[in-house]
């Protein structure tokens, strides 16, 4: 082959190349993409707060005196009821102390009796003349002691049988018994640091989560005052550790007046009804907070980009992807934007993948 017929092969391959598709985006094939059509229309969100569980009461037992335990009267886990014997102390030497303190009263109080007597005799002797005042005021003054005596005594009694009584503890209130640190025969006192158990009433549970310093001042501005937002607000439901909805709806009760510096949020109380007991103190979960709007626009996140913390769309105008700001309800669901501005009923819009698109992207929709 000479060098004329080299030139010649070139040159068709040149003109061949040259009528090949340019590769910028002006004549790109088009693309498969979801779309939808922008509608108004009334519609609930719902934000989702990490949240601890507590019973409305949490109450850590401690006996009252020192003792070695003879008797646990219930099991670990078990209801029990306000008043309910949960553990038997040692009674003897505290028997002992009430027989001392009954004995005791005894003798102040036959004492006490001798002291009338005395004084009552003197009185009429001091009023016949027969002895001088000294002598009466001297019985009069035994007599005050005596009274006294026998007073301390049945202060002692008292002590003695509600020492006694302190042996048997019983549970202040009605819940769930936790796990017993201790076993029979264990020496425990009222400076014990770990409680002989801890009650947890949980006909109501508490859920405790926070919400962002500017979330609880936009809704206080919105309600007008504390009171006004928690009776306005609607019903909350809770997302248990499982992944399921409890099925008994709750309602937020109190809003801390503090803000956590180091967090910058505001503690707030939900209230739950736990008939069933299937909510327990120390459970996790998520409180979930409906959010009602109506007449507004309602968008997937998936179908928004963000640059600078601004939110973007891709419209579909004349079958190409636009880019377009939006301006969104400051707060959301995690799922879904209302949006306030920078779209119009009808307009349509790419559903998913936004962030992945570029300007001019031929769009054929599905």
């Amino acid at each position: 082959m000479n060098f004329k017929a080299l030139l010649s092969i070139a040159a068709v391959c040149s003109a061949v190349c040259a009528c090949g598709p340019k590769q910028d985006g002006s004549s790109q094939e088009p693309k498969n993409y979801r779309t939808l059509e922008v509608e108004r229309g009334d519609a609930v969100l719902e934000a989702k707060y990490s949240a601890t569980l507590e019973g409305q009461q949490l109450v850590e037992i401690r006996p009252q005196v020192s003792g070695i335990i003879t008797k646990i009267c219930f099991e670990e886990g078990d209801k029990v009821t306000k008043g309910q014997t949960l553990f038997i102390l040692d009674q003897v030497p505290f028997t002992a102390a009430v027989e001392v303190a009954e004995a005791n009263v005894r003798s102040a109080e036959a004492q006490l009796a001798t002291a009338k007597l005395t004084a009552e005799s003197n009185t009429m002797l001091y009023e016949k003349e027969v002895i001088s005042e000294y002598e009466l005021k001297t019985a009069q003054n035994a007599l005050a002691s005596a009274e006294a005596a026998y007073a301390q005594a049945k202060a002692q009694l008292t002590t003695a049988n509600n020492n006694l009584s302190y042996t048997v503890v019983k549970s202040p209130v009605t819940g769930v018994a936790g796990m017993i640190p201790y076993r029979v025969g264990a020496l425990v006192g009222s400076n014990i640091t770990t409680p002989m158990v801890t009650v947890s009433d949980d006909s109501f549970i508490h859920a405790y989560f926070s919400l962002s310093e500017n979330l609880i001042l936009n809704l206080m501005q919105q309600y007008g005052t504390q009171q006004n937002f928690i009776e306005g607000m609607s019903d909350v439901e809770l997302l248990m550790s499982n992944g399921d909805r409890y099925p008994v709806k709750g309602r937020i009760d109190a809003v801390s007046g503090i803000v956590d510096q180091s967090t910058g949020a505001v503690r707030v109380r939900a209230q739950f009804a736990n008939d069933s007991h299937l909510l327990r103190s120390g459970n996790s979960a998520s409180v979930i907070i409906p959010t009602k709007v109506k007449d507004v626009i309602v968008i997937p996140q998936i179908a928004t980009y963000e640059i600078q913390e601004k939110v973007f769309v891709y419209k579909v105008v004349d079958g190409k992807a636009t880019s377009s700001m939006v301006e969104v309800y400051k707060e959301n669901d995690g799922t879904s934007y209302i949006v306030t501005s920078g779209l119009e009923e009808g307009e349509v819009i790419v559903a998913e993948g936004a962030g992945l698109l570029k300007e001019g992207t031929v769009i054929a929709t599905e």
